[in-house]
């Protein structure tokens, strides 16, 4: 059994204990180790089976930027606590010189501001590291520390963002990613005029649930204007997630056969097969499944859910062999693993349908943010980007999905009965906030190579949809801010 224990300095901090219990360890590469914590006083303890070297992901209040999520270097099991901030200080400096170098090296030009914040946060750090003798002075000097390793982290992504910006347009004439929104349930009399003055894709769900609610009648007529839509449009049309491989993803009457895989795959791949073939031609990128890397369908194991995947990509490209197939990967930090759950993450996932010679030729990651802890992927700037690199090391296309929410009232149409985290960033969801995120994320990501395709989770709250309140219309159909944001990025005729 492993043991790490840490000291929070202060006891002002344990009205965030709810968020403290959900951090978790990792390993050197990113792998997440089950971990249970417990909070003793002042000292954290998490406790794993292994009693290798590790790093702490934690959420962790900062002064002007919210309770982000944050890393230490790779720590070993000792008897003494650890003094957490500073830990978490020494992580976040770490981070943030090995990317600074790595982007240096690639020829980016680094901002003065940003060595001047850098060196500032350093010397607050060693500050720190002199007083651990006493825990409470030694966390406050490191959250000073933060607050600064956190402005010089925006300073530099920021500078990242518009120089890779700068030389991707100077190369192609396009937008470097194409941007694109799930239509949902939504009629095409509902659908806006000028859709296509920001998006140039659109997806259309054609989810399982909703087509053949009932075993053998199918329900087309609400994709089939949504398809002839976006062909009369000129989008380019993504079809899927066709199966969510999650409890209560699949038609009601799909259960009868969880005892019976083997029949219960005959179904799944008809429905694969039929939807393909009607809409071949009209569809060439197919997003077969989603959440198999966390999904636990019929409590089903890993190895099935793999397989059934596996199976549902030939199915699709048996049918249409010009087709592009795609799967979505939720939550791909891999941090619900934490809870001892699964035993592969979602790289292993990913990497084995790759290597199954199946044709799976792309991956769609979805990323929530503003939600709450357990249920949130919201990071510091820097860590997404090196989340995007690390998932582009497949050498595969990259299509992200994201949400984030507009506000922190219950959403009656949300599938996910999960809360909005107004205490995670600096200031409380709004339409104002959401728009801000949205522009600052989507230039990120239009910076990435591997990204081509960016779709926004859902369009409008008055329909069913997974996140409370991500839609970029309101429920009485007003549109919110980031609506007209998207402007900023829209495609060039």
């Amino acid at each position: 059994m492993g043991l790490m224990r840490f000291d929070l300095g202060s006891a002002d901090l344990l009205p965030y204990r709810s968020r403290f219990e959900q951090a978790f360890l990792s390993s050197y590469d990113g792998t997440v180790f089950p971990t249970r914590v417990e909070i003793h006083g002042n000292i954290l303890h998490c406790i794993r089976q292994k009693s290798d070297s590790g790093k702490l992901n934690i959420s962790w209040p900062i002064s002007g930027f919210g309770v982000p999520i944050l890393r230490t270097c790779s720590l070993i099991e000792r008897e003494a606590p650890y003094v957490l901030a500073v830990e978490l200080a020494r992580g976040q400096l770490c981070e943030l010189k090995d990317q600074a170098a790595s982007w240096e090296h690639a020829g980016m030009l680094v901002p003065d501001q940003y060595e001047e914040l850098y060196r500032d946060a350093y010397r607050d750090f060693v500050l720190a590291t002199f007083e651990q003798h006493d825990p409470e002075n030694a966390t406050r000097i490191a959250n000073v520390a933060l607050a600064k390793i956190c402005h010089a982290e925006n300073v530099l992504g920021k500078a990242y963002v518009s120089q890779r910006l700068q030389v991707r347009r100077q190369r192609f004439a396009h937008p470097p990613a194409l941007l694109g929104c799930d239509l949902g349930e939504v009629p095409v009399e509902k659908l806006p005029d000028d859709f296509t003055e920001r998006f140039g894709a659109a997806m259309i769900s054609l989810d399982w649930r909703s087509v053949e609610s009932e075993e053998g009648t199918y329900n087309w007529d609400l994709f089939d204007e949504q398809i002839d839509w976006g062909q009369k449009n000129k989008l380019m049309l993504v079809g899927g997630p066709l199966l969510e491989f999650q409890e209560n993803g699949l038609p009601n009457w799909v259960a009868n056969w969880k005892h019976d895989i083997l029949n219960l795959q005959s179904f799944l791949s008809d429905y694969v097969e039929t939807v393909v073939t009607r809409y071949t031609g009209k569809i060439r990128t197919w997003e077969v499944t989603a959440r198999v890397n966390t999904g636990g369908l019929f409590g089903f194991t890993e190895d099935n859910l793999l397989a059934l995947t596996g199976r549902m990509i030939d199915v699709a490209r048996q049918v249409d062999g010009d087709s592009r197939v795609f799967i979505r990967v939720d939550r791909p930090w891999g941090d619900y693993q934490a809870k001892g759950k699964h035993r592969l993450t979602p790289w292993h996932v990913v990497d084995a349908l790759l290597r199954s010679g199946m044709g799976l030729a792309g991956i769609n990651l979805e990323l929530a943010i503003g939600y709450e802890p357990g249920r949130n992927d919201a990071r510091r700037l820097l860590r997404f980007s090196r989340l995007i690199d690390s998932w582009g090391s497949f050498g595969v296309p990259l299509h992200v999905t994201i949400a984030c929410p507009s506000k922190a009232e219950p959403d009656p149409q949300a599938e996910l009965e999960i809360k909005v985290d107004d205490q995670q960033d600096a200031r409380p969801w709004s339409q104002e906030h959401q728009a801000e995120w949205f522009s600052e994320f989507v230039s990120l990501l239009m910076a990435k190579q591997p990204v081509v395709g960016i779709f926004w989770n859902h369009l409008n709250d008055a329909y069913p949809h997974r996140f409370p309140n991500a839609g970029l219309f309101q429920a009485d159909g007003e549109p919110k801010l980031a609506w007209d944001r998207l402007k900023e990025h829209r495609r060039p005729e």
